[in-house]
């Protein structure tokens, strides 16, 4: 599984994603709308939500990541985002499918989750894959849809499709803002503190192109601790009251649990904004 196409590779995941895919081995072709920003490998101006296009640039690939979609709530207007991240979606599942490509690796989101967390309340923390979904926008509404997408294709086709619910993604460079979060814990409560490392949405890329998983399944990636200098307990007591925290979860664990990814992909997440500050 060495011919990789990565939609959305212009992006800040994308072009880490591109070149962890390189450095492994991997021969990787760039689909956005976007120029890239760096020249790391041959790209090509593609609209996903042309079922033609999308066929034709997943032609002959062994595999695709699907990271292309608008990326966030709120960028374009609500109707705006759920049309382009659904059929987008849906036309790089179904030709892939169709295509008989090994693998779908594709970008769902911690939204799904019940972000921002203000007319639902965690049932519990950490948070993980049992946990019920409660879309707050189109965004995320467009991920949850598309993961009930993911699981039809996989009857249909066959071929394992993992869906990444990533954390907000963060470079080492965004590290320096952190400490403008510990004074008042409300600044991060929408996501429960959570944060990952561009270099670890590689690695979960391409362990989720490598393990050995069938199905349809959705993994929540992100970082090993939280943004926060403060311990879990002290935090869940002042902002979630009477939410339970998970007996042996540490003062710093991540509140959005990753075992299911350690133990199905084995995602290890490497980086840490303790090491850098």
């Amino acid at each position: 599984m060495k011919n990789v196409v990565v939609t959305g590779g212009s992006g800040k995941a994308g072009r880490a994603v591109i070149r962890d895919l390189l450095q492994n081995g991997y021969e990787v072709l760039n689909v956005d709308l976007l120029p890239p920003k760096e020249d790391l490998c041959p790209s090509l101006e593609v609209d996903l939500t042309d079922l033609g296009q999308t066929f034709e640039v997943l032609t002959g690939a062994d595999a695709v990541v699907h990271l292309g979609a608008i990326p966030a709530p709120g960028r374009r207007p609500e109707g705006e985002t759920f049309r382009n991240n659904t059929v987008s979606t849906h036309n790089v599942f179904s030709a892939a499918v169709s295509l008989g490509l090994e693998r779908v690796v594709w970008a769902s989101s911690e939204t799904t989750l019940g972000l921002p967390f203000d007319r639902e309340k965690p049932f519990y923390a950490p948070i993980d894959e049992e946990h019920p979904l409660y879309p707050e926008s189109s965004y995320a509404l467009s991920k949850v849809l598309s993961e009930e997408m993911a699981r039809q294709l996989n009857r249909t086709g066959g071929i394992p499709f993992v869906g990444l619910r990533f954390s907000n993604i963060m470079e080492p460079h965004d590290y320096a803002r952190f400490p403008g979060f510990w004074d008042d814990p409300m600044l991060r409560k929408w996501n429960l503190w959570g944060y990952v490392d561009a270099r670890d949405v590689a690695q979960s890329c391409r362990v989720g192109l490598e393990a050995d998983v069938t199905g349809a399944e959705a993994f929540i990636i992100a970082a090993a601790d939280t943004v926060m200098n403060r311990p879990n307990a002290e935090l869940m007591a002042e902002v979630f009251p009477g939410v339970p925290l998970k007996d042996g979860t540490g003062n710093f664990d991540t509140l959005l649990s990753i075992d299911k990814a350690r133990d199905l992909l084995g995602y290890a997440p490497d980086h840490s904004w303790r090491n850098h500050l």
